[in-house]
Protein backbone atom coordinates (compact mmCIF):
# COMPACT_ATOMS: atom_id res chain seq x y z
CA UNK A 1 0.00 0.00 0.00
CA UNK A 2 2.79 2.12 0.85
CA UNK A 3 4.34 1.90 -2.67
CA UNK A 4 1.01 2.36 -4.44
CA UNK A 5 0.76 5.72 -2.47
CA UNK A 6 3.94 6.55 -3.81
CA UNK A 7 2.99 5.88 -7.47
CA UNK A 8 -0.05 8.16 -6.69
CA UNK A 9 1.87 11.03 -5.59
CA UNK A 10 3.97 11.04 -7.71
CA UNK A 11 1.52 11.11 -10.89
CA UNK A 12 -0.28 14.00 -8.95
CA UNK A 13 2.65 16.06 -9.04
CA UNK A 14 3.41 15.16 -13.01
CA UNK A 15 -0.22 16.52 -13.90
CA UNK A 16 0.20 19.31 -11.50
CA UNK A 17 4.01 20.08 -13.46
CA UNK A 18 2.29 20.09 -17.30
CA UNK A 19 -0.82 22.04 -16.11
CA UNK A 20 1.27 25.08 -14.78
CA UNK A 21 3.37 24.71 -18.05
CA UNK A 22 0.00 25.08 -19.86
CA UNK A 23 -1.00 28.09 -17.80
CA UNK A 24 2.38 29.73 -17.98
CA UNK A 25 2.05 29.19 -22.00
CA UNK A 26 -1.42 30.59 -22.11
CA UNK A 27 -0.47 34.02 -19.74
CA UNK A 28 2.40 34.25 -22.10
CA UNK A 29 0.45 34.16 -25.10
CA UNK A 30 -2.19 36.40 -23.40
CA UNK A 31 0.72 38.97 -22.47
CA UNK A 32 2.08 38.73 -25.95
CA UNK A 33 -1.21 39.88 -28.03
CA UNK A 34 -1.34 42.70 -24.90
CA UNK A 35 1.61 43.79 -25.76
CA UNK A 36 1.09 44.21 -29.46
CA UNK A 37 2.01 48.14 -30.37
CA UNK A 38 0.36 49.77 -33.23
CA UNK A 39 1.44 53.12 -34.92
CA UNK A 40 -1.65 54.99 -35.21
CA UNK A 41 -2.03 58.20 -37.05
CA UNK A 42 -4.81 60.67 -35.66
CA UNK A 43 -5.67 63.29 -38.46
CA UNK A 44 -7.61 66.68 -36.80
CA UNK A 45 -10.18 68.73 -38.80
CA UNK A 46 -7.61 70.99 -38.88
CA UNK A 47 -5.21 69.21 -41.03
CA UNK A 48 -3.44 68.64 -38.41
CA UNK A 49 -2.24 65.21 -38.00
CA UNK A 50 -0.25 63.35 -35.07
CA UNK A 51 0.99 59.62 -34.39
CA UNK A 52 0.29 57.91 -31.28
CA UNK A 53 1.95 54.19 -30.03
CA UNK A 54 -1.09 52.13 -28.79
CA UNK A 55 -1.76 48.51 -27.78
CA UNK A 56 -5.89 49.42 -28.20
CA UNK A 57 -7.53 49.02 -31.41
CA UNK A 58 -11.01 50.27 -30.95
CA UNK A 59 -11.06 53.94 -32.03
CA UNK A 60 -13.22 54.85 -28.95
CA UNK A 61 -10.80 53.20 -26.65
CA UNK A 62 -7.88 55.08 -28.91
CA UNK A 63 -9.16 58.41 -28.16
CA UNK A 64 -10.02 58.58 -24.88
CA UNK A 65 -6.64 57.12 -24.42
CA UNK A 66 -5.01 60.20 -26.19
CA UNK A 67 -7.39 62.61 -24.13
CA UNK A 68 -9.06 63.48 -27.67
CA UNK A 69 -12.46 64.72 -27.43
CA UNK A 70 -14.99 65.01 -30.91
CA UNK A 71 -16.79 68.26 -31.00
CA UNK A 72 -20.38 68.64 -31.89
CA UNK A 73 -20.13 69.18 -35.13
CA UNK A 74 -17.60 66.63 -35.65
CA UNK A 75 -17.37 63.00 -37.19
CA UNK A 76 -14.92 60.35 -37.03
CA UNK A 77 -13.95 57.48 -39.36
CA UNK A 78 -13.70 54.41 -38.89
CA UNK A 79 -16.79 55.02 -36.65
CA UNK A 80 -16.53 55.56 -33.25
CA UNK A 81 -17.43 51.94 -32.04
CA UNK A 82 -15.72 50.43 -34.57
CA UNK A 83 -11.69 48.79 -34.75
CA UNK A 84 -9.32 50.85 -36.62
CA UNK A 85 -9.11 49.19 -40.15
CA UNK A 86 -5.56 48.22 -41.93
CA UNK A 87 -4.42 51.52 -43.07
CA UNK A 88 -4.26 52.49 -39.10
CA UNK A 89 -5.45 56.10 -39.75
CA UNK A 90 -8.03 57.96 -37.78
CA UNK A 91 -9.60 61.08 -39.48
CA UNK A 92 -11.68 63.46 -37.52
CA UNK A 93 -13.76 65.77 -39.96
CA UNK A 94 -16.43 68.72 -39.66
CA UNK A 95 -20.00 67.35 -40.56
CA UNK A 96 -20.77 69.67 -43.74
CA UNK A 97 -23.97 71.72 -44.23
CA UNK A 98 -24.51 70.54 -47.56
CA UNK A 99 -28.07 69.28 -48.03
CA UNK A 100 -28.48 65.61 -48.51
CA UNK A 101 -30.41 64.76 -51.74
CA UNK A 102 -32.60 61.94 -51.17
CA UNK A 103 -33.57 59.73 -53.66
CA UNK A 104 -36.86 59.74 -53.56
CA UNK A 105 -36.72 63.63 -54.43
CA UNK A 106 -34.42 63.09 -57.77
CA UNK A 107 -36.32 60.54 -59.39
CA UNK A 108 -39.04 63.31 -59.55
CA UNK A 109 -37.01 65.08 -61.27
CA UNK A 110 -37.71 65.70 -65.13
CA UNK A 111 -35.41 65.87 -67.73
CA UNK A 112 -36.37 69.36 -69.01
CA UNK A 113 -36.05 70.58 -65.59
CA UNK A 114 -32.60 68.85 -64.96
CA UNK A 115 -31.22 70.37 -68.93
CA UNK A 116 -33.01 73.76 -68.00
CA UNK A 117 -29.98 73.89 -65.19
CA UNK A 118 -27.44 73.99 -67.70
CA UNK A 119 -26.19 76.20 -70.41
CA UNK A 120 -25.09 74.13 -73.54
CA UNK A 121 -22.04 75.28 -75.10
CA UNK A 122 -22.14 75.82 -78.76
CA UNK A 123 -19.82 76.14 -82.04
CA UNK A 124 -20.91 78.46 -84.91
CA UNK A 125 -18.88 80.04 -88.24
CA UNK A 126 -19.07 83.58 -88.60
CA UNK A 127 -17.80 85.55 -91.32
CA UNK A 128 -17.21 89.26 -91.05
CA UNK A 129 -15.72 91.67 -93.66
CA UNK A 130 -13.65 94.66 -92.94
CA UNK A 131 -12.40 97.41 -94.63
CA UNK A 132 -8.70 97.58 -95.69
CA UNK A 133 -7.62 100.88 -96.21
CA UNK A 134 -5.96 102.40 -99.55
CA UNK A 135 -2.71 104.36 -99.26
CA UNK A 136 -1.77 107.87 -100.33
CA UNK A 137 1.26 107.30 -103.21
CA UNK A 138 2.66 111.23 -104.29
CA UNK A 139 4.90 111.16 -107.11
CA UNK A 140 7.05 114.20 -107.77
CA UNK A 141 7.91 115.06 -111.55
CA UNK A 142 8.27 118.69 -110.64
CA UNK A 143 11.77 120.63 -111.68
CA UNK A 144 14.52 121.20 -108.58
CA UNK A 145 13.86 124.13 -106.75
CA UNK A 146 10.53 125.53 -108.94
CA UNK A 147 7.18 126.24 -107.62
CA UNK A 148 4.64 123.25 -107.54
CA UNK A 149 1.10 122.16 -107.61
CA UNK A 150 -0.25 119.55 -106.58
CA UNK A 151 -2.87 117.07 -108.91
CA UNK A 152 -5.05 114.15 -107.79
CA UNK A 153 -4.72 111.19 -110.43
CA UNK A 154 -6.41 108.85 -109.01
CA UNK A 155 -8.92 108.46 -105.84
CA UNK A 156 -8.47 106.15 -102.67
CA UNK A 157 -10.84 103.88 -102.61
CA UNK A 158 -10.76 101.14 -99.59
CA UNK A 159 -10.94 97.86 -99.96
CA UNK A 160 -12.79 94.63 -98.50
CA UNK A 161 -11.48 91.79 -96.85
CA UNK A 162 -13.30 89.14 -95.01
CA UNK A 163 -12.16 87.05 -92.20
CA UNK A 164 -13.76 83.51 -90.85
CA UNK A 165 -13.77 82.65 -87.40
CA UNK A 166 -14.80 79.46 -84.90
CA UNK A 167 -16.89 80.85 -82.04
CA UNK A 168 -17.86 78.72 -78.62
CA UNK A 169 -20.39 79.87 -77.43
CA UNK A 170 -22.19 79.55 -73.87
CA UNK A 171 -25.70 80.88 -74.63
CA UNK A 172 -24.89 84.43 -75.59
CA UNK A 173 -21.27 84.57 -73.95
CA UNK A 174 -18.31 84.10 -76.17
CA UNK A 175 -15.86 81.84 -74.71
CA UNK A 176 -13.77 81.88 -77.44
CA UNK A 177 -12.60 82.77 -80.93
CA UNK A 178 -10.04 81.32 -83.79
CA UNK A 179 -9.39 82.82 -86.99
CA UNK A 180 -9.35 79.75 -89.66
CA UNK A 181 -9.21 81.74 -93.15
CA UNK A 182 -8.65 85.54 -94.50
CA UNK A 183 -9.57 86.25 -98.23
CA UNK A 184 -9.62 89.91 -100.17
CA UNK A 185 -12.83 90.18 -101.76
CA UNK A 186 -11.94 93.62 -103.52
CA UNK A 187 -8.33 95.15 -103.68
CA UNK A 188 -7.92 99.04 -102.17
CA UNK A 189 -7.32 101.15 -104.72
CA UNK A 190 -4.32 103.38 -103.76
CA UNK A 191 -4.79 107.62 -103.69
CA UNK A 192 -2.25 109.05 -106.48
CA UNK A 193 -1.01 112.91 -106.19
CA UNK A 194 1.54 113.78 -108.87
CA UNK A 195 3.39 117.03 -107.61
CA UNK A 196 4.35 119.04 -111.25
CA UNK A 197 6.02 122.31 -111.46
CA UNK A 198 3.45 125.11 -111.34
CA UNK A 199 2.47 127.03 -115.34
CA UNK A 200 2.14 130.43 -115.20
CA UNK A 201 -1.08 131.83 -116.44
CA UNK A 202 -0.95 133.48 -120.05
CA UNK A 203 -0.27 137.65 -120.42
CA UNK A 204 -1.51 139.72 -123.20
CA UNK A 205 2.33 139.20 -124.11
CA UNK A 206 3.80 137.25 -127.10
CA UNK A 207 4.53 133.86 -125.62
CA UNK A 208 8.64 134.83 -126.50
CA UNK A 209 7.78 136.94 -123.10
CA UNK A 210 6.11 134.93 -121.04
CA UNK A 211 8.33 132.89 -118.51
CA UNK A 212 7.83 129.67 -116.89
CA UNK A 213 9.77 129.68 -113.58
CA UNK A 214 12.13 132.14 -114.97
CA UNK A 215 12.54 129.98 -118.42
CA UNK A 216 12.25 131.67 -121.57
CA UNK A 217 11.02 129.21 -123.95
CA UNK A 218 12.67 127.77 -127.14
CA UNK A 219 10.08 127.67 -130.19
CA UNK A 220 10.04 124.79 -132.37
CA UNK A 221 7.74 122.90 -135.00
CA UNK A 222 7.04 119.91 -133.33
CA UNK A 223 5.23 116.76 -135.50
CA UNK A 224 2.35 115.95 -133.50
CA UNK A 225 0.16 112.84 -133.24
CA UNK A 226 -2.24 111.89 -130.50
CA UNK A 227 -3.07 108.66 -128.48
CA UNK A 228 -5.36 107.15 -126.12
CA UNK A 229 -6.21 104.60 -123.75
CA UNK A 230 -7.69 102.74 -126.36
CA UNK A 231 -4.59 102.75 -128.65
CA UNK A 232 -2.48 101.91 -125.11
CA UNK A 233 -4.27 98.35 -125.05
CA UNK A 234 -6.92 100.26 -121.95
CA UNK A 235 -3.09 101.21 -120.46
CA UNK A 236 -3.56 104.53 -118.95
CA UNK A 237 -0.15 104.78 -116.95
CA UNK A 238 2.66 107.08 -118.23
CA UNK A 239 6.21 105.51 -118.08
CA UNK A 240 7.03 108.55 -115.47
CA UNK A 241 4.46 106.22 -113.53
CA UNK A 242 1.54 108.62 -113.60
CA UNK A 243 -1.99 108.34 -114.89
CA UNK A 244 -2.86 109.62 -118.21
CA UNK A 245 -4.70 112.57 -118.72
CA UNK A 246 -5.84 114.71 -121.56
CA UNK A 247 -5.50 118.08 -122.41
CA UNK A 248 -2.25 118.02 -119.78
CA UNK A 249 -0.18 114.57 -120.83
CA UNK A 250 1.87 114.66 -123.58
CA UNK A 251 4.69 112.24 -124.88
CA UNK A 252 8.29 113.64 -126.40
CA UNK A 253 11.52 112.49 -126.77
CA UNK A 254 14.54 111.52 -124.80
CA UNK A 255 15.60 115.45 -124.99
CA UNK A 256 12.98 116.72 -123.13
CA UNK A 257 12.84 116.02 -119.47
CA UNK A 258 9.80 114.45 -117.43
CA UNK A 259 8.39 117.32 -115.85
CA UNK A 260 9.28 120.14 -118.81
CA UNK A 261 6.23 122.48 -119.83
CA UNK A 262 5.14 123.04 -123.45
CA UNK A 263 2.92 125.33 -124.97
CA UNK A 264 1.07 124.71 -128.12
CA UNK A 265 -0.88 127.87 -129.45
CA UNK A 266 -3.39 125.39 -132.02
CA UNK A 267 -4.62 124.32 -128.52
CA UNK A 268 -5.37 127.23 -126.81
CA UNK A 269 -9.11 127.30 -126.90
CA UNK A 270 -9.00 124.08 -125.22
CA UNK A 271 -9.45 123.73 -121.27
CA UNK A 272 -5.57 123.53 -120.99
CA UNK A 273 -5.66 126.65 -122.45
CA UNK A 274 -2.51 125.46 -124.81
CA UNK A 275 -0.65 124.20 -121.11
CA UNK A 276 0.75 120.55 -121.38
CA UNK A 277 3.41 118.38 -119.58
CA UNK A 278 5.96 116.23 -121.05
CA UNK A 279 4.76 112.82 -118.75
CA UNK A 280 5.62 109.94 -121.39
CA UNK A 281 7.91 108.45 -123.48
CA UNK A 282 7.41 105.98 -126.31
CA UNK A 283 9.78 103.62 -128.79
CA UNK A 284 8.43 105.47 -131.84
CA UNK A 285 8.73 109.09 -130.19
CA UNK A 286 11.60 111.23 -131.39
CA UNK A 287 13.05 114.72 -130.52
CA UNK A 288 11.12 116.28 -132.94
CA UNK A 289 7.81 114.29 -132.43
CA UNK A 290 5.21 115.12 -129.97
CA UNK A 291 2.57 112.47 -128.62
CA UNK A 292 -0.55 114.48 -127.16
CA UNK A 293 -3.21 111.97 -124.48
CA UNK A 294 -6.59 112.56 -125.50
CA UNK A 295 -9.55 111.12 -124.06
CA UNK A 296 -10.49 108.74 -126.72
CA UNK A 297 -9.98 107.24 -130.17
CA UNK A 298 -12.45 109.25 -131.80
CA UNK A 299 -10.47 112.36 -130.84
CA UNK A 300 -7.28 110.89 -131.96
CA UNK A 301 -8.22 110.55 -135.11
CA UNK A 302 -10.23 113.39 -136.05
CA UNK A 303 -6.85 115.37 -134.74
CA UNK A 304 -4.50 113.17 -137.21
CA UNK A 305 -0.91 113.93 -137.83
CA UNK A 306 0.28 117.54 -138.03
CA UNK A 307 3.34 119.91 -137.64
CA UNK A 308 2.77 122.53 -134.53
CA UNK A 309 4.58 125.45 -133.51
CA UNK A 310 5.70 124.44 -130.06
CA UNK A 311 7.40 126.43 -126.97
CA UNK A 312 9.37 124.48 -125.28
CA UNK A 313 10.14 125.25 -121.40
CA UNK A 314 13.23 124.15 -120.00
Amino acid sequence: MKTDGKLSFQIIRKIAFISIIFICIFMIGAMATKSDINAVKIVFSDDCQITVMTSKVNVSEILEENHIILNSDEIVYPNINSNIDFSKTITISKVTSEPVIIAEEVENISTEEILGKYVLVTEKIVTEQIEIPYETVTKDISTSGTETTNKVLQEGRNGIKEIKYKIKLQGDQELSREQISESIIKEPVNKIIQISTKIASRSSGTRSEINVDGKTPTVVTLNASAYCAASCGGNTKTSSGATATSWYTVAAGKSYPVGTVIYIPYFSDKPNGGWFVVQDRGGAITNNHLDIWMSSLTECINFGRRNLECYIYQ
